[in-house]
């Protein structure tokens, strides 16, 4: 009754069969395929999207997603980046943590958000310091086999003149 009237027609599949009592179960839902399927696939674990904070309680806050969808924010992923927390209607990026098709369930974060920005300019600047130091130590000089070879034909070079000394002495 609340999608269809008696007398429609709708597509259906047979559920099951029960000879005994004469009985078909059937099922509309299993004729289309599930939306969640694709939607796993739009709200992969990691990736942001824009929500509105629908409602907040101490455990955390309802927020309405793209396409309808609900999720959850617990209350220690609701802390912004300058020490608040989000307040109800305010829209922001979340972090999509946990998707569960089964239960049909979406974990989401805002404090991710900014953490992962600055987790990713901290690792940036890792970076550019290791390139630095990587070309400073390309231009420093270094002794190769050839100055080695050199440097041993000196050494014996001495050697000899020091020994030539001695037996003139």
């Amino acid at each position: 009754s609340e999608f269809t009237k008696v007398g429609d027609e709708i597509p259906v599949m047979i559920l099951s069969i029960d000879q005994e009592n004469r009985k078909l179960s059937l099922g509309h839902k299993q004729t289309e395929s599930d939306p969640w399927d694709t939607f796993e696939s739009v709200f992969p674990i990691g990736s942001t999207h824009e929500g509105t904070v629908i409602r907040k309680d101490d455990k955390g806050a309802t927020v309405q997603l793209e396409y309808g969808l609900e999720a959850f924010a617990p209350a220690r992923h609701l802390r912004k980046e300058d020490g608040g927390t989000v307040a109800p209607d305010e829209v922001l990026p979340f972090v999509v943590l946990e998707f569960d098709r089964n239960d049909k369930r979406i974990m989401v974060s805002h404090t991710r958000v900014w953490e992962q920005a600055a987790a990713d300019e901290k690792e940036a600047e890792v970076k550019d310091t290791k390139e630095s130091v990587k070309k400073v130590q390309e231009k420093v000089e270094k002794a190769t086999l050839g100055d080695i070879g050199a440097l041993a034909d000196l050494k014996a070079k001495m050697k000899d003149e020091e020994k030539e000394q001695n037996e003139n002495k």
